[in-house]
């Protein structure tokens, strides 16, 4: 059989193969095509209302919003849209999903894919929040932006090109930063779940302590800059998350500004940060800052894993709306005894010195930073050592206060032999500067670094 042959015996096939089709499936044919150019030339059917609305008027809108969303699964386009969804979760909880609401505070690399792919799993309702604009270095992680998006907001869009997705849904655009006075603006309606997609330590705190004080669901993302190993991510609780600096300084702050020590999972990588901040030479940063407080100095970013986390972070939540949480595990750590041993002094000597345990204002997960990563296993008047790590011995040394004046903060605890230790209790700050300047200027130069690490305020971080 010849060239010519084949082509005639393949289209006589094709074209027998799409009548028998339009044969046997007549009704669903005729019916789909024509929704669907209707669709695509801009025509929407009557979506469900808005479930993001004030307290007083969601009682009055529940049936409504319940008939209305229910339907959309009775539209052929969007039952045929979210087939998959539907075999994988069972159609009661797509239907569950398509009700829902869900608020996501920041749309960098990490929250404009969990956005995007809760949008396309078929979330009826999205509030996306952003104050920032598209730049074209964000082009390598951002999930939907173009370079013709370049210079216009983040939530401006998605929301554009969202239409263009799942154009039933209701999407809620609002370009402004959260900060706690937009609290009720933003977080009002009681929303389903609130993704936590921000990169700035006070703002996530702040947000994370209001959905904490409101009882609703969220999702803490930690930092995604600087790693590539997909392997590592982990979830976790917020008590769980010392091995991420980001959400370790999260941690600090929301235990020590709002009383939080548990009960907020997190989304982190296991892995160490691969490169440093890009270096900033010359001017005052302050000068740069579009926003006061907010970081200057930018991290590298694989755009691959902001991309991961984002997803990670709509799996998630998609599994929780579905009632069908993920059964993951935690980060597994290993609890050295040294550390526990450590902690054990601090106390003691917190109850013999200092008046009591009152004064203590870290745990052993602290203790482990303090040591391991702020004073690498040795005294702070001992000489360099390198090569040992974290098997270096510690039977000798203590943590004590720096300055006596202040209580036991992870920003104010030196760990020395037991004999500095000691005489360091015994003297006094302004003294120990008179007679060793160098060792004073190294102890508060590593105190900063540890007030950076956990993002106390006032201190140029990130």
């Amino acid at each position: 059989m010849d060239s010519k042959s084949y082509a005639l015996f393949f289209g006589g096939a094709a074209f027998g193969a799409l009548a028998f089709s339009l044969a046997t499936f007549p009704g669903s044919f005729k019916k789909i095509a024509p929704n669907l150019f209707l669709r695509n030339q801009g025509f929407k059917p009557p979506a469900a209302k808005s479930e993001f609305t004030s307290t007083e008027s969601a009682k009055s809108q529940e049936v409504q919003q319940t008939q209305g969303v229910t339907s959309l699964l009775d539209d052929e386009i969007l039952a045929e849209q979210f087939t998959r969804n539907i075999q994988f979760f069972g159609r009661k909880p797509q239907e569950d999903i398509g009700r829902a609401s869900v608020v996501v505070v920041g749309l960098g690399g990490v929250g404009s894919h969990c956005a995007n792919m809760l949008l396309r799993s078929g979330v009826g309702h999205l509030r996306i929040i952003d104050f920032d604009q598209v730049t074209l270095s964000s082009l390598n992680r951002h999930a939907v932006a173009t370079r013709a998006d370049v210079g216009t907001s983040k939530a401006e869009c998605m929301k554009k090109h969202f239409a263009r997705i799942f154009p039933e849904a209701n999407v809620d655009a609002r370009v402004c930063m959260y900060e706690q006075s937009l609290e009720e603006e933003l977080l009002g309606g009681s929303p389903d779940f609130v993704i936590d997609a921000i990169d700035n330590i006070q703002t996530k705190v702040d947000l994370l302590a209001a959905c904490h004080r409101r009882g609703l669901r969220v999702l803490c993302c930690a930092g995604a800059g600087a790693k590539a190993d997909p392997t590592k991510l982990r979830f976790a609780d917020i008590c769980e998350s010392s091995c991420d600096p980001l959400a370790r300084a999260v941690r600090t702050r929301l235990r020590k500004d709002h009383g939080i020590e548990k009960g907020i999972p997190v989304l982190l990588s296991m892995e160490k940060q691969r490169c440093e901040l890009v270096p900033c030479e010359g001017s005052d940063l302050s000068e740069y800052q579009v926003v006061p407080n907010f970081r200057v100095r930018t991290i590298p970013v694989l755009g691959t894993t902001p991309a991961i986390f984002g997803m990670a972070c709509a799996s998630y939540t998609l599994c929780k709306l579905a009632c069908q949480p993920l059964n993951y595990q935690g980060p597994i750590e290993l609890k050295l005894d040294q550390y526990e041993i450590l902690y054990d002094r601090l106390v003691r000597r917190a109850e013999e010195e200092w008046g009591g345990v009152e004064a203590i204002h870290v745990d052993p997960a602290d203790v482990t930073y303090l040591v391991k990563e702020l004073w690498h296993g040795k005294s702070a008047k001992a000489p360099p050592k390198p090569g040992k790590g974290i098997w270096r011995s510690v039977n000798n040394l203590e943590l004590t206060l720096w300055d006596s004046q202040r209580d036991a903060d992870i920003d104010n605890l030196v760990l020395l032999t037991q004999e500095e230790a000691d005489a360091h209790d015994a003297s006094s700050l302004e003294e120990t500067a008179k007679l060793d300047p160098e060792f004073v200027q190294f102890v508060e130069a590593r105190l900063r670094q540890a007030r950076r690490d956990h993002g106390f305020p006032g201190v140029c971080h990130w």
